[in-house]
């Protein structure tokens, strides 16, 4: 399972509404890179469920996830914070033995 904070929720809401794909969701997804091995992608999703994709639902949003991600993304939240020098999306990922200092890349070994 994954989950999705209370902000994030309405943000990604708030997207789904701008970029007029009301029925979409999330895509997460995970790929090699980054300075800590792995990094964590993310996108609005129109398409919907493609092929051995896991679909999850948190706080009424649809998260869909590929089946080689699921492994690195299992137990993960998905939150949306706001400071003074922007916003974003972040990944609270209790599989990670590590991450890199932006926290947009992370390793499980």
């Amino acid at each position: 399972m994954i989950n999705v904070s209370d902000t994030a929720a309405t943000k990604i809401t708030e997207l789904l509404v701008e970029e007029q794909k009301a029925g979409g969701g999330l895509r997460m997804y995970v790929q090699g890179g980054g300075c800590s091995g792995f990094q964590y992608g993310m996108m609005i999703e129109e398409g919907g469920q493609a092929a051995g994709d896991q679909v999850f639902e948190s706080k009424g949003i649809k998260l869909f996830v590929d089946p080689i991600s699921i492994q690195y993304l299992k137990d993960a939240e998905v939150d949306f914070v706001d400071t003074v020098t922007g916003g974003g999306f972040t990944i609270k990922n209790p599989n990670a033995k590590s991450t890199c200092g932006c926290g947009s890349s992370f390793s499980t070994e």
